[in-house]
């Protein structure tokens, strides 16, 4: 049975990633945290750190930048898995210089064959001003069509701000 996408959509710092982490607690499920998230940098680590802190006790952390096979096809039924974040796995893809549209391709086909429920984040790019550089631009077309993707593949997409969540699609 194919998995039950909970997609959250949000600015940075809009409050998205505490509120994917209390619908993943809500359910009472055994919960996987998916961080796709590399630490170059002290700003990083001390992100990654806040994040670990409000989290708490309870998640199985599996640490995978790339490949959602890896983390998602080793998921069961009895599961829910918390992506956080859609934004950070594709500029991992990005900056690696990968194919985007088969990375893409790749994760949807993972979300299909997944047997966990899912809880995707990520981040909403399109709403603020056109970036001056190619590569910036190049990521915020790709952030757009992942994002529709996602959508699309998802029974329930929820847009937070300020810490306010607002159903676009489905119900929570």
């Amino acid at each position: 049975m194919p998995a039950n996408v909970t997609f959250i959509l949000g600015g940075a710092a809009s409050g998205k990633s505490a509120f994917a982490e209390q619908l993943c607690i809500n359910t009472e499920k055994d919960r996987v945290y998916w961080a796709t998230a590399q630490i170059f940098d002290s700003e990083m680590r001390e992100k990654v750190s806040r994040h670990l802190e409000q989290r708490g006790q309870g998640w199985t952390t599996v640490e995978e930048p790339e490949t959602a096979s890896r983390v998602l096809d080793a998921l069961t039924a009895g599961q829910i898995c918390l992506m956080d974040c859609a934004t950070m796995w594709l500029t991992n893809h990005l900056l690696a210089g990968h194919d985007l549209a088969f990375a893409q391709e790749d994760l949807l086909a993972a979300i299909g064959r997944c047997r966990a429920d899912l809880v995707i984040v990520s981040n909403e790019t399109g709403l603020g001003i056109v970036p001056e550089n190619k590569l910036a631009r190049r990521f915020r077309e790709a952030q757009g069509r992942l994002n529709i993707a996602l959508a699309a593949r998802a029974e329930t997409v929820v847009q937070v701000t300020a810490g306010l969540p607002l159903v676009l699609k489905g119900a929570l």
